[in-house]
């Protein structure tokens, strides 16, 4: 197989979907929907998020010390498209887009966004200065998922199709199961 040298990248794609909501003690608040974050730790539970300094939410964020991510399914597309596109400045995003803020219980100022299967209370942390973006470090203080996403041990079953990737201007749905952990590689694979 070539390949061809290029210049530096952060080509890991797709990379999921989520919808951040912040809030803060001003009375300010909004959705921005990211692809760069993820989960960093299970055992204290971390995430991270990068949010470029120049967006309405990295004030809000960086003033309350939480945000919510909420991780949206494919019916909200739509909704998705719409707080990656447009600012929170000027607009009420939770109202233009029909999601409807869910009191959080952990958190101080931020709504969680009631529409979407999987919520995460998040209180910052650490922040990292990365270029353009800071990446906000914050331990999940509750979780809260759809019931028919958990099977019988409490455990996180969300069906992959249901939930949003984004890779180079393109949304996707994560696609079908092909494995599982330990049970994909070796004699009866």
């Amino acid at each position: 197989m070539q390949k061809k040298r290029t210049e530096p990248t952060v080509f890991i794609n797709p990379v999921p979907l989520v919808m951040v909501s912040c809030g803060d003690e001003r009375g300010r608040s909004s959705i921005i929907t990211v692809g760069w974050g993820g989960g960093l730790c299970a055992d204290p539970p971390f995430v991270g998020i990068a949010v470029r300094r120049d967006r309405y939410s990295h004030g809000i964020i960086t003033d309350a010390g939480e945000y919510a991510v909420n991780l949206p399914s494919r019916e909200l597309l739509a909704a998705v498209d719409y707080c990656g596109t447009i600012s929170g400045r000027d607009r009420d995003k939770f109202a233009d887009t029909g999601l409807n803020p869910q009191p959080a219980g952990e958190l101080d100022w931020t709504a969680l966004i009631h529409e979407c299967p999987v919520n995460l209370e998040c209180r910052v942390e650490e922040v990292l200065r990365l270029g353009t973006h800071d990446f906000f470090v914050a331990r999940v203080v509750a979780s809260h998922v759809r019931e028919t996403w958990t099977d019988d041990r409490g455990r996180i079953r969300a069906p992959s199709e249901e939930l949003l990737a984004y890779c180079t201007g393109t949304y996707l749905s994560m696609g079908e199961e092909l494995g599982s952990r330990g049970r994909s590689f070796g004699p009866g694979a």
